[in-house]
């Protein structure tokens, strides 16, 4: 355990070590590189920012507005034998758009059932298996301008699928 501390300390500062001294052995000009790198990385954050701005605003509404919660009630009733808690409907909703926001509406299930209930066990686990599939595709592919996504909106929401079925069965699992 002690490498394993010993590792996780010095494996950055050994890594940005290297990369400066493999550049000034090369002969290259390190810091000038890592100038423009930065402006790159700063134009790249100024072009997605809208997209971003625009996607923490979505999120917000919804919670704000009681969407969510009107939409966890109506589908009750449909979930009740699928082992899968209608409480949990937002956080996956969300969890698409926002991880901050889904990690507040985790911390709120943790408040209202505990963190070892079904409840959240099965949003932790869920949060650890699943992306943010809406947020990811528009800051990726918007900082590339690809405009024809082809099959990864339907590979990411079968994937979340995926994740969200082995949530579940693996909650049911454990208790």
């Amino acid at each position: 355990m002690n490498f394993l501390v010993f590792l996780s300390t010095y494996i950055l500062p050994f890594f940005i070590f290297y990369v400066v001294a493999y550049g000034l052995l090369k002969g290259r000009n390190v810091y000038q590189a890592f100038v423009e790198g930065a402006k790159g990385g700063f134009h790249t954050a100024l072009g997605i920012l809208p997209t971003l701005v625009g996607l923490l605003a979505a999120v917000g509404v919804l919670r704000a507005s009681g969407f969510l919660d009107l939409v966890s009630g109506l589908l009750k009733n449909l979930l009740k034998g699928t082992g899968f808690p209608a409480e949990i409907l937002p956080l996956v909703i969300v969890r698409l758009f926002s991880n901050s926001a889904a990690t507040g509406l985790a911390l709120d299930l943790f408040k209202a059932h505990g963190p070892d209930s079904h409840q959240g066990l099965l949003a932790s686990l869920f949060l650890s298996s699943t992306e943010t599939v809406f947020y990811t595709m528009s800051i990726y592919f918007m900082s590339v301008k690809i405009k024809k996504t082809r099959y990864t909106l339907p590979g990411a929401l079968l994937a979340t699928l995926a994740g969200i079925a082995v949530s579940v069965a693996l909650v049911s699992f454990m208790q």
